[in-house]
């Protein structure tokens, strides 16, 4: 997975300590350990988490790192069709807008 830089570059400087947590830590050690859970599983419990708290100002970015680490279309429109019927018909709706306009390009 590419480093991670979006804490240094929007909170380095009004927040390093948490920056620092953000790319080194979250990104850096938790998201590069493949051997016990791969990047395509991560991204997929991440998006799941995100839309079930409603939590769309991060989703985009995760929904484009979930087509990096190979969530199809197909794929991402099953998690959130499944998510629906748990965690709420609107923030599926929400969830679906943003999908659109990261997979809109590419059917995979």
């Amino acid at each position: 997975m590419k480093k991670q830089t979006a804490g240094h570059e929007l909170l380095g400087e009004f927040a390093p300590q948490f920056a620092h947590f953000n790319d080194d830590v979250l990104f850096g050690e938790v998201w590069s350990r493949e051997q016990q859970l791969p990047a395509h599983q991560r991204s997929m419990i991440t998006i799941a988490a995100l839309i079930s708290a409603g939590n769309f100002e991060q989703l985009s970015a995760h929904l484009n790192i979930g087509r990096q680490n190979g969530i199809t279309k197909d794929e991402i429109v099953e998690i959130i069709t499944h998510l629906s019927f748990y965690v709420g018909w609107p923030k599926a709706w929400s969830a679906f807008n943003l999908a659109k306009q990261i997979y809109q390009d590419n059917e995979n």
